[in-house]
């Protein structure tokens, strides 16, 4: 499946629907939405992972590049990940940087 980044503001929340393969030739779209979103300066950043089928260390990459870009200020949520993924995420110590849920509501 191909990749795709989109991303949505409104107020104070930036989201962002990953979907497909995250790996180091799709790396820089997601790099390049999050800068996007660190432009409207949110208090969240929310990125939807249940379409996001893999995770490559380029994608890890992003995601730490994304919690220095937005500052130690900016909740970052992961929802819904697949298990994969989740896992990834707590091997790599990276769940104490971000909050997972399996939802996100307002």
């Amino acid at each position: 499946m191909a990749f795709s980044a989109t991303l949505s503001t409104e107020e104070d929340t930036a989201k962002i629907t990953l979907s497909g393969e995250l790996d180091a030739a799709s790396a820089p779209a997601f790099r390049s939405e999050i800068e996007k979103a660190a432009q409207s300066q949110p208090k969240r950043l929310v990125l939807f992972l249940q379409d996001l089928e893999f995770m490559a260390s380029a994608g890890l990459r992003v995601l730490i590049f994304a919690k220095q870009k937005m500052g130690a200020d900016v909740e970052l949520y992961a929802v819904a990940p697949q298990e994969g993924i989740r896992e990834t995420l707590v091997k790599t110590g990276f769940d104490k940087s971000l909050i997972i849920v399996d939802n996100y509501a307002e």
